[in-house]
């Protein structure tokens, strides 16, 4: 499934947003594979002996998600979308756990061929389930607040450009192989797969702490594109200007730097780790300085740097 084939109609019931199941997804996804990005690996070293050793306490889990995980393909069961974004865990494992086990093993067949012994017991649906909110309440739920401030400052970001820039823009390095081609194509991963035509669906766009992209669906009328959030939001902070610093102390510069895109109040507080009135108060300075612009958006109010803060911004980091 190389593009989708999408309209206007489709393009403007078009939705970012979070899923607290992707997540989890994405989590475990993590957890199976050695290679991962540096921002992900504190987290995998801190959380893959646990989830080593509740796969070998249950067999059946650990032959369904290695069944599930194909090189190309993810078992359908496993990846469909909400359907709304921003839904919780318990929300999202309904449906889940109203299929019977010969769905399951045929989405399991579908994604990596034959199926060992292990997956002739019943109640795959609801070990699937258990191994979700295992993951969940082990390993994500503690620091979700965080993580979801990460995912909705991305959002937030692309939602900004979508507005200033169009879907090209919004859709831009969002993830390898996931572009805007124009004239209704959207290209949504690199395999020659056929295109699918999705006029009269609803699609949603949602960003996750992930290794890459996913396409799921609910057919006949609900489709989703899973996108790795941003490295720069999801890694630490870029060293700083030493001349800017100094000008105008750390935590300021470290918000004007943070503002070659338009963010939000909460963006920022995700992206610095600053308190939110710390982050308002910042930025109220810079207004008046005149080194920032704002603008409303929706529910937000969204700051990005004045051509005079840009110049500050650019002079700074040319100083030697």
């Amino acid at each position: 499934m190389g593009e989708f084939i999408v309209d206007a109609d489709v393009l403007a019931r078009t939705r970012f947003g979070t899923s607290q199941l992707t997540e989890t997804l994405a989590g475990i996804a993590i957890l199976r594979h050695r290679q991962v990005q540096p921002w992900h690996l504190a987290w995998r070293d801190a959380h893959v002996a646990a989830f080593e050793a509740r796969l070998a306490d249950d067999p059946v889990g650990a032959a369904l998600l290695r069944a599930a995980f194909g090189p190309s393909w993810t078992a359908d069961f496993l990846t469909v979308p909400p359907a709304a974004p921003d839904l919780g865990l318990e929300q999202e494992l309904g449906y889940l756990e109203s299929l019977d086990d010969d769905r399951i093993r045929a989405d399991l067949e579908f994604a990596t061929g034959p199926l060992p012994r292990e997956l002739t017991a019943g109640g795959l649906a609801h070990t699937a389930a258990q191994l979700l909110r295992w993951t969940w309440e082990c390993t994500i739920r503690a620091e979700w607040d965080r993580r979801l401030r990460v995912l909705r400052a991305d959002v937030v970001s692309r939602i900004a450009r979508l507005g200033s820039e169009g879907w090209s823009g919004a859709l831009d390095g969002i993830a390898p192989g996931v572009r805007w081609l124009a004239n209704g194509r959207l290209q949504v991963n690199a395999h020659p797969y056929p295109p699918r035509d999705i006029r009269g669906s609803d699609l949603m766009l949602l960003a996750a702490h992930s290794r890459r992209s996913w396409v799921s669906w609910h057919l006949p009328d609900r489709y989703a594109v899973v996108y790795p959030v941003t490295g720069v939001l999801a890694a630490g902070p870029a060293p700083l200007p030493e001349p800017l610093v100094r000008l105008l102390g750390r935590s300021r510069a470290r918000v004007l730097t943070r503002l070659g895109t338009p963010r939000s109040t909460s963006a920022l507080t995700a992206e610095t780790g600053l308190p939110l009135g710390s982050a308002g108060g910042h930025l109220r300075v810079l207004l008046d300085a005149g080194l920032v612009e704002r603008r409303r958006s929706g529910r937000e109010v969204l700051y990005w740097r004045s051509p005079t803060g840009q110049a500050l911004v650019d002079a700074s980091a040319d100083a030697p």
